[in-house]
C-alpha cells in the first residue's frame, strides 16, 4: 500500500481534487450568480432579473394598461416555465410587491383583488388575483421591439429574454431597490420622478454639475407612505456623494383638540416599510410594560387612510415630548439605509453616488436612442428599396404584366429588364391585383419623399452627439409632463406630488422629558439641623417637632412641586441637585442628605432652595468674598455636585441669596452695615469672587438685595417690619469692600435681615 495519501487505491477510478480550491471555485460561482442574477438591480433599468422577466412575460401576454386583466397564476406560470426556473411563490411575491402602492412609489403592476395591505396582511393566492401592466411598466419597455436592447437565450434555450429593458423611466431611483447578496447588499429608497427628471435635464446641460447642485432638484427620497424626513442636509449630501448613508424618517402627526384642555394625537402617515398592525402592537406592549408613562392609550381608527389615535396621560403633557418618546422607542421613527450598490452595465457590482446613477441611466437612454435610430434607418432603407421597385413597376405596368404572364422565370426577367433587386422583384410579384388600382405614382412618391426626409434626419441625429442629447432631453421633458408634481390648476397633484416632507428634529431636553413623566403635586420639603430631609404632601407651615430624631430640630422648610429640582449649598462651596419626586415621604423621619449626595465629611448644609430657570443669586463665603451666579449654572448632574465657590484653608461658604433688586446690603459679625450697587459684583459661573465688605474681626453675617425704589426692609425678633428708603440710607451708601457703619435703630441684634 502506498504511503502517498493522494494516491487512490489501485483499481478504483477516483479523481483527486484539492478540496479548498474546489470549494472556492464553487462558492465563487454561487456568489456571482446570486449577485448578478438575484439580488442586485441593474443600474440602467433598476430591475432585478425576476422583475424584468415578470414584465417581459406580461408583455408577451399583451397585458397592456388598457387591456383586460389576467389571472396572476397565468403570469406566474408563464414566467416560471419560460424564463425564471424557480419557485412559483417567489415569483408571485415579486409580482405582488410590484402592485403594492405602499411598497412601490410608482407601481409596475396593476393588481385586481387582494394584494395585501400596509397592516402586513399577505396577498390572496395567485389563483384569486388578476393583474396587468401599468403605464410605468409600458414606458420601461418602450422600444423593445425596435432592437433597443440585446436579448439572450433563456435558461433552456427555447426562446429569448431581454438582457435589460429600454427604460424610458428612471426606475432605479424612482422605485428604489432592496436586496441581499453574498458579501454585499443594496438599499435604495424611492424618489420623486419629477425631481429626477429635473436633475437629469440639468445634468445634460451641465455635465460637470456636482451632487450639491443635483440636490437642488432632488433634496431627498420620496416615500410612497409619506412621512417626515428629519435628516440634515449635510448628512444627505454626504450620503448621495458616497452612495452610502441613512435617512431618519418619522411619522406625520397632528394634534386634535377635544375641548376643556384635552387633546389627542393623530398619526396620518407612518414610515416606509413599517407594518401598521405590528407598530400598534409594539406601542401597546411598551405601554403595558410602563415604558411610556406619558401615554394613556393608542387605538387604530384607520379606514382607507391611516389614522392612529394616541391619547396622552393628561392634558398637561407636552405633545412634542410624548412624540419624541414614541420616536425613540417605537417604529414611528425609522432609519432608512442608503447603499446604492448596483450592477454597472449589468455586470460589475459597485456602489454609485447620486450623479453616477443618473449618468448610468442617461447613457443607457443614449444607447437605446442610437440602436432604435439605426433600426429605424434599416427599416426605412428596406421600405425605400421596395418603393423604388413599385414606382418602376407603376411606370412600366403593361410590360410588368406581360413578363409575369408570358415568361417562365418572371422574377429573373423582371430583375434583368428593369435592373431590380431580388427584394424589389419579390415585392412586385407579391402584389395583389386589387392593389394596382390604388398604386398611384403620386402616393408612392409622397411616401418615398417622407421616408427620405426622415432618413436624412435620423442620419443627422446619429452624426451629432448634441442632437442625440437634445432628443433625450425632449423624451425626459415628455416624461416629466406625464408625472407632474402640480396639476393643471397649479395645486399639488394627488398622485405624483412629493409625499415626504422635510423638517428639523426637535431638540428635547431630557430633563424636561423626565419632568413630564412625574405627576405634578405640591409638597413641603423639610430639612433638619442634622441634615435629614423628607417631603410632605401639600403645602403646609405646621411642622410637627415630633417628626425629628432626638436632639434634632427643624432647619428649613420650603414649598415645592414634585416636578421641581432642589439645589443645596454645602459649606465646602459645592451645589448639589435633588429631585423633588425622589425625596422620602410619608410619616418617616426622612433620610440623611449624605445618602443622596457625596458631601465630604465635616461639611454642613448652608441652604436649600427650589431651582428656578433664569433666576440669579449672590453666593458668598464667611470671609466676605462673593459674586453673582445664575441658577442655571448651579445644576449638578452627578452625586458629586458642582463646585461653585472656590475656598481656601478653613474658609466656608456662608450664604446664597436670591437677587431681587439692584442694590446690595451686607452686614458683618462686627455689626457694620454697608449698602452698594449690585452692578459692582461680577457675574460668574465659578470662582472666589470679590470682597463684599472689609472686616478687622469676624466675617460676613448676612446679605440681602433689594430694589432701590422699594428701599431696604428687615424684620426684628418680634416680627415687626422696618423699611428704610435710599434717602434714609444715605449714610450707609458706599462701595463694595467698604467697612460700613453701625446699622439703623431697630435692626435685629442677631445681625440678620429676617430677624
Amino acid at each position: 500500500m502506498s504511503d502517498d495519501k493522494t494516491t487512490p487505491p489501485s483499481g478504483e477510478h477516483t479523481a483527486v481534487v484539492d478540496l479548498r480550491r474546489a470549494l472556492e471555485e464553487r462558492y465563487l460561482s454561487y456568489a456571482l450568480s446570486t449577485i448578478t442574477q438575484r439580488a442586485l438591480p441593474d443600474a440602467r433599468d433598476g430591475l432585478k432579473p425576476v422583475h424584468r422577466r415578470i414584465l417581459h412575460g406580461m408583455r408577451l401576454l399583451r397585458l397592456d394598461p388598457d387591456g383586460a386583466y389576467k389571472k396572476s397564476a397565468k403570469v406566474v406560470g408563464d414566467v416560471m416555465g419560460s424564463f425564471h426556473p424557480h419557485g412559483d411563490q417567489s415569483i408571485y411575491d415579486a409580482l405582488v410587491r410590484l402592485a403594492q402602492d405602499f411598497s412601490m412609489r410608482y407601481p409596475l403592476a396593476d393588481g385586481q383583488g387582494n394584494f395585501g395591505n400596509i397592516d402586513g396582511d399577505g396577498a390572496a393566492a395567485m389563483r384569486y388575483t388578476e393583474t396587468r401592466m401599468t403605464d410605468v411598466a409600458m414606458r420601461l419597455m418602450d422600444g423593445i421591439n425596435d432592437d433597443a436592447v440585446d436579448f439572450k437565450p433563456t435558461y433552456d434555450g427555447s426562446s429569448e429574454e431581454p438582457v435589460v429593458l429600454p427604460a424610458n423611466f428612471p426606475n432605479l431611483l424612482a422605485n428604489g431597490a432592496q436586496g441581499i447578496a453574498v458579501g454585499m447588499a443594496t438599499s435604495i429608497p424611492p424618489h420623486n420622478v419629477d425631481e429626477i427628471c429635473d436633475a437629469a435635464l440639468h445634468l445634460i446641460m451641465n455635465p460637470s454639475a456636482g451632487t450639491a447642485e443635483l440636490m437642488q432638484f432632488i433634496p431627498g427620497p420620496d416615500f410612497p407612505t409619506g412621512g417626515i424626513l428629519v435628516e440634515t442636509q449635510s448628512s444627505i449630501l454626504n450620503s448621495y456623494e458616497t452612495g452610502r448613508g441613512s435617512f431618519r424618517l418619522r411619522a406625520r402627526w397632528i394634534r386634535e383638540d377635544k375641548g376643556r384642555g384635552v387633546y389627542q394625537i393623530v398619526v396620518t402617515e407612518i414610515p416606509y416599510g413599517v407594518q401598521k398592525s405590528r407598530l400598534v402592537e409594539k406601542i401597546a406592549e411598551l405601554l403595558l410594560n410602563k415604558k411610556l408613562p406619558l401615554l394613556k392609550d393608542i387605538r387604530d381608527e384607520s379606514a382607507d387612510d391611516i389614522r392612529l389615535v394616541i391619547e396622552p396621560r393628561a392634558g398637561t403633557v407636552d405633545p412634542n415630548i410624548l412624540m419624541e418618546q414614541l420616536f425613540k422607542l417605537s417604529d414611528l421613527e425609522q432609519r432608512i439605509s442608503l447603499n446604492m450598490n448596483v450592477l454597472d452595465k449589468g455586470t460589475i457590482p459597485r456602489v454609485m453616488g447620486l450623479k453616477e446613477v443618473i449618468v448610468a441611466w442617461l447613457e443607457h437612454r443614449k444607447d437605446v436612442l442610437v440602436r432604435r435610430t439605426r433600426n429605424r434607418l434599416a427599416n426605412i432603407a428596406r421600405r425605400l428599396e421596395v418603393l423604388d421597385g413599385y414606382i418602376i413597376a407603376y411606370l412600366n405596368l403593361d410590360e410588368v404584366i406581360r413578363i409575369i404572364r408570358e415568361e417562365d422565370d418572371a422574377k429573373a426577367s423582371l430583375m434583368a429588364t428593369f435592373d431590380l433587386s431580388d427584394v424589389q422583384a419579390e415585392a412586385i410579384l407579391n402584389m395583389r391585383l386589387r392593389s394596382l388600382r390604388k398604386l398611384e405614382e403620386i402616393e408612392l412618391r409622397t411616401e418615398h419623399k417622407a421616408l427620405s426626409e426622415e432618413e436624412a434626419h435620423l442620419e443627422a441625429l446619429l452624426a451629432s452627439d448634441r442632437k442625440q442629447w437634445g432628443e433625450i432631453s425632449k423624451q425626459i421633458a415628455d416624461l416629466k409632463k406625464a408625472y407632474p408634481k402640480l396639476d393643471k390648476n397649479g395645486a399639488p397633484h394627488q398622485l405624483w406630488r412629493r409625499k415626504t416632507d422635510f423638517a428639523e428634529a426637535l431638540v428635547i431636553d431630557h430633563d424636561e422629558v423626565a419632568t413630564q413623566m412625574i405627576e405634578r403635586e405640591p409638597i413641603t420639603v423639610i430639612l433638619s439641623e442634622k441634615g435629614w430631609i423628607r417631603s410632605m404632601r401639600g403645602h403646609t407651615t405646621d411642622i410637627d417637632e415630633k417628626g425629628f430624631k432626638t436632639g434634632d430640630r427643624l432647619k428649613r422648610f420650603i414649598h415645592a412641586q414634585t416636578t421641581d429640582k432642589l439645589l443645596l449649598l454645602s459649606t465646602g462651596g459645592k451645589v448639589f441637585t435633588l429631585a423633588g419626586d425622589r425625596l422620602p415621604g410619608g410619616r418617616s423621619q426622612g433620610e440623611p442628605v449624605r445618602l443622596m449626595v457625596d458631601m465630604e465629611e465635616g461639611q454642613d448644609i448652608v441652604d436649600l432652595f427650589v431651582y428656578r430657570p433664569g433666576r440669579k443669586r449672590v453666593v458668598a463665603s464667611r470671609k466676605g468674598d462673593g459674586f453673582v451666579v445664575s441658577e442655571d449654572e448651579l445644576i449638578a448632574n452627578t452625586r458629586k455636585g458642582k463646585q461653585v465657590l472656590n475656598l481656601s484653608g478653613t474658609e466656608e461658604a456662608r450664604l446664597i441669596v436670591p437677587v431681587e433688586g439692584d442694590v446690595v446690603a451686607a452686614i458683618g459679625d462686627n455689626r457694620k452695615l454697608i449698602v452698594f450697587p449690585l452692578e459692582q459684583l461680577p457675574e460668574m459661573s465659578r470662582g472666589k469672587g470679590v470682597r463684599l465688605q472689609k472686616y478687622k474681626d469676624g466675617g460676613l453675617s448676612d446679605l440681602k438685595t433689594f430694589p432701590a425704589a422699594a428701599g431696604l426692609t428687615w424684620q426684628d425678633s418680634s416680627g415687626r417690619t422696618y423699611t428704610k428708603t435710599m434717602a434714609e440710607l444715605a449714610e450707609w451708601l458706599g462701595n463694595r469692600a467698604d467697612a460700613g457703619r453701625q446699622p439703623p435703630t431697630g435692626f435685629p441684634r442677631n445681625n440678620r435681615f429676617t430677624g
